[in-house]
């Protein structure tokens, strides 16, 4: 049996940190055995590396070794690809096929996210962890396989399990063994040295210089808390590899890369339960409020369109359709609308600009709530016409001067334009 030390250098495992000591120590104890092992640890902390470990320090590493990721198998064709199927037994089956269970038959299969399986497919890989027997799709033979199983999951398994996502019996028939891989921000020790090997590896592969981290970078980066563990750093060093000029790289320089106050949540802390690293979401709520305000501005150039429109008409009769339009626009009954009392939209006080946006014309009416169900949803055809007929007036009038135009017309230059380019006015 290969020592500690051994393996590490040749799966190419770096740090010292004594949680991931301890889950290589338990592979290779476990690894003459045939025991089925769960492997546990968030999305990029090298889970992979483990069922190598257990594979090439047993009795089947002469025989084959297979990963299956469980999530990337659609849910209809994972129970063939896993026992095969008969010819015919669905559309497409134009031969028998082997699965993985039958060709890694004396070898170990790694089954990765195992926690995305469907229930039916538990079902299946129960059977073989209990008895060694599977049935292939479409076939009634019972065929024998020895195979060891060790599995994989960033998912906590008991909310699983609770949720009804996860067959209780086959967690624990696969989790005989549990091997915790620690998350990179609990290996703060171990970050430097990862850092200058993936920056040995890729000034080699690049060939160019190594980069080099300052006392104060490598504070920021043991501070960080890397939802996406080893993979992110590998990505970061990549990337800053490539990209930077200066080889010597500072907390400032990293804070563009990775700032601290836009890190995503961890998906799953060691023991399963759920990480949180404090995300901030300002920007998603800027993005909503974006959408909102452009909303917002296309109903009030609406509404002032149709106060024209209004005042136009004078005192002739609207018909039924014009009446329920104009009703849903100003939020009316639909009842027949008396315009002498509509207020024009030109002359209602706008609404406070929220203080984080600044000098933007497209925001200038603020945000207030805003009934999509209520919007109009289709425009009269009369409508159109004597929207086009304003647009040319005020631009006749204002020899062509934009600006006063859309203030003629009480909308804002942005929805001018776009009605210029619409009615093929630019000339």
């Amino acid at each position: 049996m290969s020592d500690l030390q051994s393996i590490k250098n040749r799966f190419g495992i770096i740090g010292n940190f004594p949680a991931l000591n301890r889950a290589i120590e338990k592979a290779i104890q476990v690894a003459p055995t045939d025991i089925s092992v769960l492997v546990i640890g968030e999305s990029g902390v090298g889970k992979e590396h483990i069922p190598k470990i257990i594979h090439s320090e047993s009795r089947r590493k002469h025989q084959p070794y297979i990963v299956v990721n469980c999530g990337a198998i659609p849910e209809g064709t994972i129970d063939s690809e896993l026992f095969g199927h008969e010819k015919g037994a669905f559309t497409g089956a134009t031969s028998t096929r082997k699965g993985y269970f039958e060709v890694a038959d004396g070898g170990t299969i790694f089954l990765d996210e195992v926690g995305e399986l469907p229930l039916q497919t538990q079902v299946r890989l129960l059977r073989v962890l209990e008895s060694g027997e599977f049935m292939k799709v479409g076939s009634s033979q019972v065929q024998k396989t020895n195979v060891r199983i060790v599995a994989a999951t960033n998912v906590n398994m008991m909310k699983a399990i609770e949720d009804g996502r996860f067959r209780e019996d086959l967690y624990y028939r696969l989790n005989t063994v549990q091997i915790d891989m620690p998350p990179l921000r609990e290996r703060k020790g171990d970050i430097h040295l990862l850092f200058r090997k993936f920056a040995i590896d890729f000034a080699e592969k690049y060939r160019m210089p190594e980069l080099q981290l300052t006392d104060d970078g490598v504070k920021y980066l043991e501070n960080y808390t890397f939802p996406g563990n080893i993979r992110q750093l590998r990505n970061l060093v990549e990337q800053m590899t490539v990209v930077e000029q200066n080889r010597t790289i500072n907390s400032t320089k990293l804070a563009e890369y990775i700032p601290m106050n836009a890190q995503l949540p961890a998906v799953v802390s060691r023991g399963g339960n759920s990480g949180n690293s404090g995300a901030d979401f300002g920007s998603e709520r800027e993005i909503m409020y974006k959408i909102l305000f452009d909303m917002r501005n296309d109903l009030n150039d609406l509404k002032s369109l149709t106060s024209e429109l209004i005042k136009n008409r004078g005192n002739q009769s609207f018909s039924h359709h014009e009446q329920d339009l104009i009703g849903r626009v100003f939020k009316t009954e639909t009842q027949p609308v008396n315009t002498s009392s509509i207020l024009y939209y030109e002359d209602q006080p706008a609404a406070p600009t929220p203080n984080f946006y600044n000098d933007t014309e497209e925001y200038e009416n603020g945000v207030e709530d805003i009934d999509l169900e209520e919007e109009p949803k289709e425009e009269s055809l009369s409508l159109i016409n004597n929207e086009r007929d304003l647009i040319v007036k005020a631009l006749e009038k204002h020899k062509g001067r934009r600006n006063k135009a859309a203030d003629e017309l009480g909308i804002s230059q942005r929805t001018l334009y776009r009605k210029i380019k619409q009615y093929n006015l630019e000339d």
